[in-house]
């Protein structure tokens, strides 16, 4: 029951995070890039609430809409990286002998590689866009959902229900989808949070070391990346709230799927 209503906080404010992001355009107090010089650096006030950067630009209109940037490349380079993970884990675990032995052989390799490592080798060969940035990601991030895929169909296509489709002549595809991968979720489904969780770092970090969203684009990431001068002049503001943003989505969503992973919701082998 305690771990019910810890999940249920940690939901709520998750989706409190998200709902002022999507909705950033109507919450947000004033434009994100509009900036007065005659009010740089203005500490928390009631007319900023939390404060304007070096140009004058309202910090908060800049979180809100600077999380709408983060989280939409969090949510597509997931979805990317999910939809990879199962074609490729699902072969390999379905299919089995030398195919599986190739695939899991070639998945290692790149998991040797660290996976920061990678995207920052994309980047340098794509570096652009938002989108461009939530294809990197997404493209480098697949990795462990294409274990976890490829373990959870190898264990379940022993499973007594699976050998019976078999015997029954059940179509190939519904044996995929209908009970193979139907049954995979919720291991899937933990893997793709903490895999969230791991592209808000990844979009953070690069865009921290300013070879990320580009700067002109409001992020999290960029926001961190610009207060790095502004803490030398005092303006604490401007990178405190990015940073304690950043740190409770991500501390919500590694709750989130802790919780999930020890009720048994998924059983995740490497």
């Amino acid at each position: 029951m305690k771990s019910r209503k810890m999940i249920f906080f940690w939901l709520i404010l998750l989706s409190i995070i998200f709902a002022s992001t999507a909705f950033s355009s109507f919450l947000a107090p004033y434009e994100p890039n509009t900036m007065d010089m005659n009010n740089i650096y203005a500490s928390p006030n009631g007319s900023h609430v939390l404060g304007t950067d070096q140009l004058g630009r309202d910090v908060l209109s800049r979180l809100l809409v600077g999380g709408q940037v983060t989280l939409l490349i969090a949510v597509v380079s997931v979805v990317i990286s999910t939809v990879i993970g199962i074609i490729y884990g699902g072969i390999s675990g379905y299919l089995g002998g030398v195919v599986d032995v190739v695939m899991m052989r070639m998945l290692e390799a790149f998991l040797t590689i660290p996976s920061l490592v990678l995207v920052l080798a994309f980047q340098a060969i794509m570096r652009g866009s938002v989108w461009t940035m939530a294809v990197i990601i997404g493209l480098t991030g697949w990795f462990v959902t294409a274990r976890i895929v490829r373990s959870e169909f190898m264990r379940l296509k022993e499973s007594e229900f699976v050998q019976m489709a078999v015997m029954f002549r059940t179509p190939i595809w519904r044996i995929l989808f209908g009970h193979l991968l139907r049954n995979s979720f919720p291991a899937i489904f933990v893997v793709t949070l903490f895999n969230f969780a791991g592209a808000i770092f990844t979009e953070v970090s690069l865009s921290f070391l300013g070879i990320g969203v580009p700067p002109a684009t409001p992020s999290w990431g960029t926001m961190l990346y610009t207060a790095q001068t502004d803490l030398l002049v005092g303006a604490w503001w401007i990178g405190l709230f990015p940073g304690l943003l950043i740190f409770v989505t991500i501390l919500c969503i590694q709750f989130i799927g802790g919780a999930l992973k020890r009720q048994g919701g998924a059983r995740l082998h490497a």
